[in-house]
Parts: structure tokens; sequence; C-alpha cells
């Protein structure tokens, strides 16, 4: 199963609705929370994203936003 990483933050709808489907699914994943450990801020806007949540997983394209079509592609 490909490693999975959420980058996340505080009092978000949608990546609290990320988080839930992956679990709901059995999808195991990593969470990066830019509250918590800001230095993947400067790493998200370099890959040319502004809003949260993103989804990297091996093999895909990054997935922004809460997009359940393309997290089922993971489990």
């Amino acid at each position: 199963m490909a490693q999975v990483t959420v980058y996340s933050k505080n009092n978000c709808m949608q990546c609290k609705m990320t988080k839930r489907f992956l679990s709901e699914h059995d999808i195991d994943f990593i969470e990066r929370n830019i509250n918590e450990e800001p230095e993947y801020v400067s790493y998200l806007k370099s890959k040319g994203f502004m809003s949260l949540p993103v989804v990297e997983a091996d093999g895909i394209d990054s997935i922004s936003g809460f997009r359940p079509d393309q997290l089922s592609q993971l489990a």
C-alpha cells in the first residue's frame, strides 16, 4: 500500500472530512498539521498549493480539498 500523507490545519472541516474518509476506509496515513509543524507551509506553497487539505501518496497526483472520488483510489 502506498504511503499517504495528509497536510491539514486546525479547525478545517475539509481536513476533518478527509481524515475521517481515510480512517473509515482503513487507509493508513501520516498527518502533517501546519499549525503544529509550520515548516510544511513553505513546502506546500512551493508545490503550488494555497489551501488545505492536501493529500500526497506514492503513484498518484496530489489531491487538494475533500475529494472522496479521488481518495477512493487509495483504498
